[in-house]
């Protein structure tokens, strides 16, 4: 029979028992602009994302959180399932099990999504062909809801046994990009036709502010079934965010961060999440086309920084900082040191 239901909090902190630590990143191979490009049939590489799995898999990760793109699904259904689920089975020959995202309201580039050859990365700035998914004109527009629909329903439908999946992310920072309270109604909508047939794994979504004088952030929360946040705000702050997520008495999981000229490191976030029994995604792994390692201000023709903002590894599969790469090999739940076992 299937679950339709919310999981209880109980459920949910079963599960989270059994899952053990999560230690992952949001991943686009080095190749990819954005997800559109990941999954489209001419420029999915599932050469590049084995190696890169690999060295995610050397250097102590097991998750990684992806997102997908409707217009990708639209165009081609059963062959963005067909590389998806190629790409569920690299990851789990790296030991890696992946977060999936259906929507995102994030929109760097400034453009709605589109199909087929997407535009190259502005020299010295951050995401700049970020779009995107389902586009915001569609998250208003009732007339595409029925195609959404089944878009979630089929996706969510064909993985959600899948115990390489592990947990579904529905909807990306919804209310980004100046959409606000707009797009509750179909973040609603999301959990609703994703539990109506029956997933086995949990569902979330977090929110990327507190501020509670907006109505998604309380929207997300009461929705989820482990509760997410996002912070990219300094290690100081931490505490504060965990506080209220501790409040609905279900697992939680920080599914961004990392800004490191803004004291938003591996050395100051990990032992908060160790000592609260966090599970974490950073931004980024290996630095290619979407050049997240530069910061949010950065400008057209901006050299590289000295300092990356997100990303953990040169292209080459090198560390940024082999530090880094301890400090995730050594991290485990417990009072907030680091001696840990993967």
């Amino acid at each position: 029979m299937l679950d339709r239901k919310k999981w209880t909090a109980e459920r949910a902190n079963e599960w989270y028992a059994r899952v053990g630590v999560i230690k992952g990143c949001n991943y686009l191979p080095r190749t990819a602009v954005n997800m559109t490009e990941m999954w489209q049939a001419e420029t999915f590489d599932p050469g590049t994302i084995d190696e890169e799995l690999g060295w995610a898999e050397k250097a102590g990760y097991n998750s990684v959180r992806i997102f997908l793109q409707y217009l990708v699904w639209q165009d081609d259904p059963d062959g963005l399932k067909k590389r998806l689920d190629h790409f569920l089975a690299i990851a789990d020959r790296h030991g890696m099990r992946a977060m999936l995202i259906l929507f995102c309201d994030c929109a760097f580039s400034g453009k709605e999504p589109y199909l087929g050859k997407q535009d190259g990365p502005v020299p010295g700035v951050h995401n700049s062909q970020w779009v995107p998914s389902p586009g915001l004109k569609r998250v208003t527009d009732r007339n595409a809801w029925p195609d959404l629909e089944r878009y979630v329903k089929d996706v969510v439908g064909h993985f959600g046994q899948d115990q390489r999946v592990l947990i579904w992310d529905l909807y990306n920072e919804p209310g980004m990009s100046d959409m606000g309270e707009n797009s509750i109604p179909l973040l609603e909508a999301a959990f609703r036709w994703a539990r109506s047939v029956g997933p086995t794994q949990p569902m979330t979504t977090g929110p990327y502010t507190f501020d509670f004088t907006d109505a998604v952030p309380s929207t997300a929360l009461d929705l989820s079934d482990v509760i997410s946040f996002h912070n990219y705000l300094p290690a100081t702050e931490l505490e504060g965010y965990i506080a209220i997520c501790k409040q609905y008495n279900r697992p939680v999981l920080c599914t961004e961060w990392l800004r490191r000229q803004h004291d938003n490191t591996f050395q100051s976030m990990l032992p908060i999440f160790a000592k609260h029994h966090i599970g974490w995604y950073h931004w980024g792994l290996v630095a290619g086309r979407t050049q997240t390692y530069l910061s949010w201000e950065s400008k057209p023709g901006d050299p590289d920084p000295e300092i990356w903002q997100h990303d953990f590894m040169h292209p080459d599969g090198t560390a940024y900082d082999a530090g880094e790469i301890l400090l995730i090999k050594q991290f485990e739940f417990g009072t907030g040191h680091s001696n840990t076992r993967r």
